[in-house]
């Protein structure tokens, strides 16, 4: 490789993986390493546009694995990123879609992050053999993640999630995510509660909030867009809902430190409760594995579908300040481990040891390591 490496960053601007991306492409830059986005799906916001202003971005218009298409459709999808890869003279490929890998002939190294995946998301929200219909888009997944250089996950337990998920030749790698802390003043406590997230996506589990929220009188917002791009939507009848949030406003309403509540069922590793935790917001928390890991003695956890539990948790907190605020201050120490500089270092040594092994036989096997 160059003396400074070129990363094709296939993303989307959906969730998570949009800010992860931006995060990850910032914090690489002083360490030589240059990320070109590529975003797969709808294209970005306005307001996601200014966000990503200092990074070169292509909008490709193709589809994403888990929304309205068929097989053809991400094979050749594939074809397009590699031909992107070449265009661009990049010396590693890194995709948030395995599946675009199982069939395209790429020149550069592959490294498959698992952000999520159709097969593990139905597992964990259905809890029921994935539909037929949907076997494609496992075989697919499967198939790329095997032919990665490299499979990496935003944590030890989503990394174990995709091994038991897959039959794989290779270990998957962790690699924690990082955010950057706001640099929003932190207010006093306010007295109400807030949920951030993909509002529309049943695993995000916003129904149990909103039947938690109907057992206590204080104020329960909710951000986050209530449709998504696969046609799911979603509707409350006790929290209110703010819709999507710019980055200013969202970063003033947790510096105010409300009881920050995520009763997620499928959390591959949780950005909105990291942004949270950086403002000093006390968390409660579904009891999932990812969870337990990154906020174990951090964060109050409750049961993901007892709403009773998630509003007697968030019924102590309010009317005990002092608890509130002790349980912020951990939940603050801890998000410094979470660092985009950290998450940037952990995958410039995949790039750096794939690189080593360009056009290998086999996928890179590596311990795991977050």
């Amino acid at each position: 490789m160059t003396n400074r490496t070129r990363v094709l960053l296939v993303t989307d601007a959906i969730g998570g993986v949009w800010v992860y991306s931006i995060e990850l492409a910032r914090a690489l830059k002083p360490l030589g390493i240059e990320a070109v986005l590529a975003v797969m799906g709808p294209p970005p916001s306005i307001s996601q546009r200014e966000q990503a202003r200092d990074l070169q971005v292509i909008e490709t218009g193709l589809p994403l694995d888990w929304m309205d298409t068929n097989p053809g459709d991400m094979r050749r999808a594939g074809d397009a990123i590699a031909r992107l890869a070449d265009h661009e003279s990049v010396d590693i490929v890194q995709t948030s879609s395995a599946a675009l890998l199982a069939d395209a002939d790429f020149a550069q190294p592959t490294i498959a992050v698992q952000h999520s995946c159709v097969a593990s998301w139905w597992a964990a929200v259905k809890g029921t053999p994935l539909p037929h219909d949907f076997a494609w888009r496992r075989d697919l997944v499967e198939c790329g993640l095997n032919r990665a250089s490299c499979i990496v996950a935003p944590s030890i337990a989503f990394a174990a999630d995709t091994a038991r998920t897959y039959d794989l030749a290779a270990p998957v790698l962790a690699v924690h995510n990082g955010r950057r802390s706001s640099a929003s003043p932190q207010l006093p406590q306010s007295h109400f509660v807030l949920t951030v997230g993909r509002l529309w996506d049943e695993g995000k589990n916003a129904a149990t909030l909103d039947r938690a929220a109907a057992r206590f009188k204080t104020r329960f917002e909710a951000a986050g867009p209530l449709a998504g791009p696969n046609g799911a939507t979603v509707a409350f009848e006790h929290m209110h809902a703010l819709g999507e949030l710019g980055p200013a406003r969202l970063a003033g309403l947790l510096a105010a430190c409300p009881v920050f509540v995520s009763a997620a069922l499928y959390e591959p590793f949780g950005l909105s409760a990291l942004e949270a935790a950086h403002a000093g917001c006390a968390l409660v928390l579904s009891d999932i594995a990812t969870h337990r890991e990154i906020w174990g003695g951090a964060a109050i956890f409750v049961d993901a579908r007892d709403d009773a539990a998630f509003a007697a948790a968030i019924h102590d907190l309010l009317n005990d300040p002092d608890e509130r605020r002790a349980l912020g201050q951990l939940a603050r120490a801890r998000a410094r481990l979470y660092t985009p500089e950290r998450m940037a270092g952990g995958m410039a040594d995949i790039y750096a040891r794939v690189g080593r092994c360009n056009h290998a036989t086999a996928p890179l096997a590596m311990a795991g390591a977050a």
